[in-house]
Formats: C-alpha cells, sequence, structure tokens
C-alpha cells in the first residue's frame, strides 16, 4: 500500500528495466517527497531526464550495489537522493550568472542546500561532498559508499545522455 502511495506521489516513469523494491521507498519517504527535493524536477539534468530522475536513478544504483557489498545502503540512497541538489538549471548557469565550472562546484552547493534541509550523517556529506571524483581531484572520497556513488553518477549520466535509463 505504502509503495503505491509513494509511486503515485512523485509519479515517476520508470524504464520497464527497474523494479524498485520496498525497503528503497521505505528509505526515501521523506526525502524524495520534501518541497526543496521536488523542485529539481523543474531543472533539465542529462538528456531527456530531469534532475530530480537523475537523483532517483542513483539512489536506486547507490541502494542496490551498497546492499549487495554490505555496505550503508540507506545513506547511500538518501546521499544519491540529493547528491545533486544545487537547484538550478546548469545547461544554462554560467550565461545567467557568469559562475562557470558547474562541475567542479555544484557538489559543494548542494551539500549546502541539503544540510539546510536535512540532518545528514558523516557517509552522507562524503557522498554529496565527493561524488565527482576524479573531476575535482582534491575532493576524494573518504567512504566505500561516496566511492560506489562516483560510479553511479557517471554510469546513470551517461545512460539519460544516451536515453538507455
Amino acid at each position: 500500500m505504502m509503495m503505491r502511495l509513494f509511486k503515485k506521489y512523485i509519479s515517476v516513469h520508470k524504464p520497464a528495466t527497474i523494479i524498485y523494491d520496498e525497503t528503497f521507498y521505505q528509505i526515501l519517504r521523506e526525502t524524495a517527497r520534501h518541497p526543496i527535493v521536488l523542485r529539481m524536477k523543474l531543472y533539465p539534468h542529462h538528456g531527456t531526464t530531469n534532475c530530480y530522475i537523475h537523483c532517483l536513478h542513483v539512489a536506486y544504483f547507490n541502494y542496490k550495489w551498497c546492499k549487495a557489498l554490505g555496505l550503508d545502503y540507506e545513506s547511500a540512497t538518501r546521499a544519491g537522493m540529493i547528491h545533486d541538489l544545487f537547484l538550478y538549471d546548469w545547461h544554462t548557469h554560467a550565461k545567467e550568472t557568469g559562475e562557470y565550472f558547474h562541475g567542479l562546484t555544484h557538489a559543494r552547493r548542494a551539500l549546502r542546500n541539503a544540510q539546510r534541509h536535512f540532518h545528514l550523517n558523516s557517509t552522507e556529506m562524503d557522498i554529496i561532498k565527493n561524488h565527482m571524483w576524479p573531476v575535482t581531484l582534491l575532493h576524494i572520497p573518504h567512504t566505500k559508499e561516496g566511492w560506489i556513488i562516483t560510479l553511479t553518477d557517471k554510469y546513470c549520466g551517461l545512460l539519460e545522455t544516451l536515453r538507455l535509463l
């Protein structure tokens, strides 16, 4: 019942190849419904995917891979959902603001936004802050879950850009 309500509330279109399970929904129940997180639906990200859907994909793969490896899959799932909580269209941001280097700076902004609206543990902060490694050479993940997101974020971004996810 809870899963049906959650699916209806977030109204995401899922490819047939992804089947979310009840535990995944329970972990994200509060985070994915938060008004600030729902604002991510307004910003395009990779291909035809918006920022919210991208983060949902990353959260899901973090969940699956961290759970399979016996890691802190709950923190990895929550952090995956808010790892790109920068709240602007990165395609036009530089032209509109003069702030370049989105790839180098958005993780810090996402972390600041996430800390304003959520209580984060140290694993979640590491995941969000360092998810852009190796682009951000000096921001190296310090947790295994942080290393997982460096892979899941690039994996999902590539598949979304190619419209395979």
